[in-house]
């Protein structure tokens, strides 16, 4: 069984057992977290694909360690200008390891929902009465509008003749 999870602007795709560093979750190392963004989960049954996350899915992880990745040198330059600049970056990440994929745990079916008395009631339909007035004025309206001018037809150029040019006579060079 695997799943495709979101975290940190990256998508991953896990199974359980799996070690995979992401950018920095909060908890302390040894804690369990649950990811509930999962976007994808694959079995031998097939693949069941979220719109654009699965509701009530989640995969569990725990968390081994908090570290940095190596350095990214950043370098800027601009020739013949005495321009340069260097900087470093290490990115803070977190050592996940997957220990579970399925249901959420703790969370239940979202119950449907009720219309209440604070909500509002729906408008009734208009009776025949109403709709047979309202037509006629329909009408009116679409008499109204003017019918829209038919674009002028342009003239197709005429053809321009090309003026032939003479060639020069090549230059004589003197030969030593």
């Amino acid at each position: 069984m695997f799943a495709v999870i979101k975290t940190g602007a990256k998508q991953y795709k896990v199974a359980v057992g799996d070690i995979i560093k992401v950018e920095k979750l909060d908890g302390k190392a040894g804690s369990n977290i649950s990811l509930d963004e999962v976007l994808m989960v694959g079995d031998d049954k097939g693949v069941k694909v979220g719109t654009p996350t699965i509701s009530g899915t989640s995969v569990s992880a725990e968390i081994l360690e908090h570290s940095r990745a190596g350095k990214i040198i950043v370098f800027k330059k601009k020739r013949r200008h005495n321009y340069r600049r260097k900087a470093g970056h290490r990115q803070e990440q977190t050592v996940l390891k997957i220990t579970d994929i399925g249901k959420a745990a703790g969370k239940k079916a979202a119950p449907k929902k009720t219309e209440t008395k604070s909500a509002p009631a729906k408008k009734a339909a208009p009776k025949k009465a109403e709709v047979k007035q309202a037509a006629p004025k329909k009408a009116e309206a679409k008499k109204a509008v003017p019918k829209k001018a038919e674009a002028k037809k342009v003239a197709p150029k005429k053809a321009v003749a090309k003026k032939t040019t003479t060639k020069k006579p090549a230059s004589k060079t003197k030969e030593k």
